[in-house]
């Protein structure tokens, strides 16, 4: 199962399944890079997941 360094249960794995699904279809390479260093595509992601984030929290008006 999806487990933790520390051997527990992996928050989200109904989330890491899907991922672990899609990247099987694709050549995917992981990187580790330290978070909020700097790096200019870690960078980009937390603006991209932030951006996401808002827009979720933005009320969506009703086409009538």
């Amino acid at each position: 199962g999806w487990k933790t360094a520390a051997r527990k249960p992996v928050k989200n794995a109904d989330l890491w399944r899907r991922l672990d699904a899609a990247a099987a279809r694709h050549e995917v390479r992981w990187h580790w890079v330290r978070g909020h260093s700097g790096h200019p595509e870690n960078e980009r992601a937390d603006a991209l997941a932030n951006r996401g984030i808002d827009e979720l929290r933005v009320p969506r008006k009703c086409a009538s």
